[in-house]
């Protein structure tokens, strides 16, 4: 049984503890009050596994919250372009309602980002490409108006700083999910043209000047990296999923049209 099926079974004893057990056990009307562990160097088991998946869902949406409530107040607009963010990612109805109101959450003026990073970041153990995914969610969603504003930038910054994320991995991740904007906003104009020959090289992390060996090397990291059933081992939900399934068709797309442009077998 998925994390989610045991959570509205009943089947709480897995739970984490913290302000993300208080935010979840709130979001669905809970009262939570489970100790945190540590969790293994090694590959997570099935029930630390379901934990991780727990806090990386609690984290996502209440932070998400709290970025959109970055500039004073969160317009209804916002409200919806959130929402729109979370039927991209294809959740159920339960998950939908209770995203929502850990979204709120989120938005509160006593919400404590930093605990809730602070856990989250212990929680995933130094897995790097969760916290990545996690970064490129809340740009995703920051960036649903077609805008990055400067009171978000400065939170999302913060939000890398204390998941120990640079500035340096934060600006690439920046980059590719414009450039995923800008193909998926076009795809729909240009038809099979898809995406840009720039895009594509934002897409992979390389430029113009890379060769065509360090072109492929970097292919098959960001697949690597962004391989569905490798993040669901490391913690992402397998409701969110779909996430994953996109980008990794969109490393795709990049990886054939420069292919096709360099004349690459």
């Amino acid at each position: 049984m998925s994390w989610w099926g045991k959570l509205v079974g009943g089947a709480f004893g897995f739970m984490v503890g913290g302000p993300l057990g208080a935010l979840l056990g709130a979001a669905l009307g809970h009262n939570f009050d489970k100790g945190m562990k540590s969790l293994p160097d090694d590959e997570l088991g099935p029930g630390d596994q379901q934990r991780v998946q727990m806090a990386f869902f609690t984290a996502t949406f209440s932070v998400m919250g709290a970025v959109a409530k970055a500039d004073g107040r969160v317009s209804q607009e916002e409200i919806r372009l959130a929402e729109a963010v979370m039927r991209e990612m294809g959740l159920n109805n339960e998950m939908m309602a209770t995203a929502k109101r850990l979204f709120s959450e989120g938005k509160q003026a006593d919400f404590p980002l930093d605990e809730v990073l602070e856990q989250f970041r212990l929680e995933c153990h130094r897995r790097t490409t969760l916290i990545q995914m996690f970064i490129e969610i809340q740009l995703q969603a920051a960036y649903s108006d077609g805008t990055l504003h400067q009171a978000e930038s400065a939170m999302l910054k913060h939000i890398c700083a204390v998941l120990g994320v640079s500035e340096f991995v934060f600006r690439q991740i920046e980059q590719r999910i414009k450039a995923e904007r800008h193909y998926s906003g076009s795809a729909s104009s240009k038809g099979s043209q898809g995406m840009s020959l720039n895009d594509a090289y934002a897409v992979l992390n390389v430029n113009q000047d890379t060769d065509d060996r360090a072109v492929k090397k970097a292919y098959r990291r960001r697949i690597s990296q962004h391989h569905p059933d490798k993040l669901v081992a490391k913690g992402l939900p397998e409701e969110m999923m779909k996430v994953a399934t996109q980008k990794t068709h969109e490393i795709k797309q990049a990886y054939e049209k420069i292919k096709q442009h360099r004349g690459m077998k």
